[in-house]
């Protein structure tokens, strides 16, 4: 028979073991490793000298038409006068959006700098109804909102369990979850299947859908075309190899590097003068009644 997997476990694993820069990137917005969620901003920001960069390349992703806010819209707008929780709110782009058609939006951030961001474009915009929030997720007390919004917020937290009760429980009608959706045969599935030996390369839609359902949550899913995301590029093959080896800390030597190159070197496509990964990813939107 075969073996069962236990998605809630794969979940804190992956969320436990990812690579350095990864892991560095999303604990920094998170705040720290505690593992609980969107820790205190105020130590080791590393968002500090990039969360204008991160700002400018969301407002050019945001340029873009996309059916999840349209949809997203939609919900919210059936209730009069209706709140939304943004968990992890980065610089504010769905907070600001979404203040536009409900009463009152409440954004938490950690980070110092992000907060900083977001504040710089509610002034710009004269926003008035968003309250900004220096919190850790879920170890902050909020009061119920009609709507939740988890935007890309959860990889950085193991205790997903414990996020998603959280989430449900501050929010009285639908919680809004987007997720990273990689291929299934991509080449970071086939990387993680070749060095862990399942296909996961990290925290994802596919993991969490399954873990969701573990947990006796029963959510629908709307799936953007592919495409929407940048695909990376490097300088070289070379750079590319150091790329993957980082992301699953694979040592220099290891006995998988033969194999990790001869990946790279079969589905990397050089492009004006770059190495180009290819397009693997979409976005999922997971939603749920509370």
């Amino acid at each position: 028979m075969e073996k069962v997997t236990d998605w809630i476990k794969l979940w804190r694993e992956l969320a436990e073991q990812q690579v350095p820069s990864w892991k560095r990137n999303v604990r920094s917005r998170q705040g720290g490793s505690n593992g609980k969620g969107r820790g205190s901003g105020n130590k080791r920001d590393k968002w500090k000298k990039r969360a204008r960069g991160f700002d400018k390349s969301v407002r050019e992703k945001w340029e873009k038409p996309d059916p999840h806010r349209e949809f997203i819209v939609s919900r919210v707008m059936s209730f009069k006068d209706s709140s939304v929780l943004d968990i992890g709110a980065g610089t504010g782009a769905w907070a600001i959006f979404l203040s536009k058609f409900v009463r009152k939006v409440t954004a938490i951030e950690p980070s110092n700098a992000m907060r900083t961001v977001l504040e710089d474009n509610l002034d710009k915009e004269n926003i008035r109804n968003v309250k900004v929030l220096d919190g850790v997720w879920p170890d902050i007390e909020i009061e119920p909102h009609d709507f939740s919004l988890s935007s890309h917020s959860v990889y950085g937290c193991a205790d997903l369990t414990g996020f998603v009760d959280a989430m449900t429980t501050a929010t009285k009608h639908t919680c809004f979850m987007l997720l990273r959706a990689p291929d299934h045969d991509g080449i970071m599935a086939r990387a993680a299947k070749m060095i862990w030996g399942q296909p996961n390369d990290s925290p994802n839609f596919q993991v969490a859908y399954n873990a969701l359902l573990q947990m006796g949550i029963f959510p629908d899913v709307m799936m953007e075309e592919k495409g929407s995301w940048p695909c990376w590029k490097n300088r070289s093959l070379d750079e590319a190899f150091e790329k993957i080896r980082s992301r699953f800390g694979v040592d220099e030597g290891s006995e998988h590097d033969k194999q990790l190159r001869a990946l790279l070197t079969k589905h990397l496509k050089e492009v004006d003068g770059r190495v180009r990964w290819p397009s693997e990813v979409r976005t999922a939107l997971v939603y749920w009644n509370s």
